[in-house]
């Protein structure tokens, strides 16, 4: 067989086989000896594009006693006047394989459909709200699915206007979030999932308000409130009566998140994020209870100290190569947890990060790392827990390669389509299902596959 045409029997394994022929020779070449000794097989992989229209002949029955008309009903799945095939190929063209829509538009004529582009608009954005109720059983699944969980966000375009995508994640899913800002309070609304945002004044409440600087008088007026839960009508209304109408705005959207994280952080009908990992963006801050930092974003640091003095040159390398052994440590203790090895690592990271250099800007660098330790050997606690946010930052470069092709959404319709899809194709290809099948399944409404947030409560129970 000729070397071009071998294939390994793995890979051949997993080729649906649609079309068998069979290369007859001529016998009238042959001795006349020749005997039959079966087939060599060659497997030639090809698709097929084309259009398939069909012509469906409802009938009808008219009753003159009843005065009614009786017609029969299109096959499930069909909606309009396009079928589910090309509905399908919209969709993971655009989400999938990140082709714009007059580039969809222009292949799709190219091949024989005739379509307008506003017909392949509507396909992206209209009638998809059983996705839309995916992505929210994906996302609820996503938060109970592991102890922790990844948080990243990237800057958007919503027609013409800088916003903001928040992506959250772990090793089961991925979820992607459009807002217009990103403050605390938005991702806040995030992981209530839907739910009413609500204000409790208890004492996790003032601890919140004393961690993010708001002055004893202000606290002392909402004393009288302790131990409540308001409405955010009830809550501003209260605030307006208390506070003076030239209180600085940030003091009041302070006592607002600190209320409200305190309210999220009682709530039991929802999956409540108990640990963040992250880099060290400000607004990640406080939400949870844990605050895990990345690793690799901290290294980066030591990376911009640029210089061109050799010496010091060679003690940032220097203490690079101790950083990143260190670092291997780490990943060799989430393997296999121990507390003894535990508080070797937490002295070891001590008399590490204590090192002068006589180098100030890398002393300063080194500084800074030392007070994030908590933070930083969040691991030691949490072994799950992994030790870099590279997850969440691959999930942001999906985004950032939507926004090179599509450069932005113009609606909230098409801006909450896209954040549905791109949850739905990102969280396929973690739980190693093909994205398009399952994107064909739920457009024809045959619903085969199992859930992905079903896949998701699986594979968390197995690990």
């Amino acid at each position: 067989m000729p070397k071009k045409l071998r294939e390994s029997n793995s890979r051949k394994d997993k080729i649906e086989i649609h079309h068998t022929e069979t290369c007859k020779i001529d016998k009238f070449t042959l001795p006349p000896d020749a005997c039959f000794k079966g087939y060599d097989e060659v497997v030639i992989r090809d698709i097929l594009i084309m259009p398939w229209n069909t012509r469906f002949q409802i009938e009808k029955y008219y009753s003159p006693a009843e005065g009614k008309t009786y017609r029969g009903k299109l096959p499930e799945g069909i909606n309009g006047e396009f079928g589910h095939g090309i509905r399908s190929a919209v969709i993971a063209l655009h989400h999938i394989s990140n082709v714009s829509e007059p580039k969809i538009h222009e292949f799709l004529e190219n091949v024989g459909v005739c379509i307008s582009r506003a017909t392949i608009s509507r396909m992206l954005t209209k009638n998809i709200d059983n996705f839309h109720e995916e992505k929210a059983d994906i996302f609820q699944a996503g938060l109970k699915s592991t102890t922790y969980q990844q948080i990243d966000d990237t800057s958007a375009r919503v027609n013409g206007e800088n916003w903001y995508t928040q992506i959250l994640c772990n090793s089961h899913y991925t979820a992607y979030f459009t807002v217009l800002h990103k403050d605390r309070e938005t991702i806040l609304d995030i992981l209530l999932c839907g739910m009413e945002k609500k204000y409790c004044l208890n004492e996790e409440a003032f601890d919140l308000m004393e961690t993010f600087n708001v002055a004893k008088i202000w606290q002392q007026k909402l004393s009288d409130y302790k131990n409540k839960v308001f409405s955010d009508e009830e809550m501003h209304r209260i605030l307006a009566l208390l506070l003076s109408p030239d209180i600085n705005k940030n003091i009041k959207k302070r006592i607002l998140e600190a209320c409200a994280i305190a309210s999220y952080h009682q709530m039991t009908n929802i999956p409540v994020v108990t640990t963040f990992l992250s880099d060290d963006a400000p607004q990640f801050r406080q939400l949870t209870y844990h605050h895990a930092l990345c690793w690799i974003h901290d290294g980066r640091h030591y990376k911009k100290l640029h210089t061109t003095v050799p010496y010091y040159q060679e003690k940032v390398k220097a203490f690079l190569n101790k950083y990143w052994d260190y670092y291997v440590k780490l990943c060799e203790f989430r393997k296999k947890p121990n507390s003894d090895v535990a508080k070797q690592l937490s002295a070891e990271f001590d008399r590490l990060f204590s090192t002068e250099t006589k180098y100030p800007p890398l002393d300063d660098r080194i500084s800074k790392t030392k007070e994030k330790k908590e933070s930083l050997l969040m691991v030691l606690n949490f072994p799950e827990i992994p030790l870099h946010n590279n997850g969440a930052e691959l999930g942001a470069r999906a985004k950032v390669r939507k926004r090179d092709v599509s450069l932005q959404s113009v609606t909230d319709e098409g801006t909450r389509a896209n954040d549905t899809f791109m949850t739905i194709v990102q969280t396929a290809r973690k739980l190693s299902v093909s994205a398009y099948d399952y994107i064909l399944d739920r457009v024809s409404n045959r619903c085969e596959m199992i859930s992905l947030a079903k896949l998701i409560q699986e594979k968390s129970a197995l690990s």
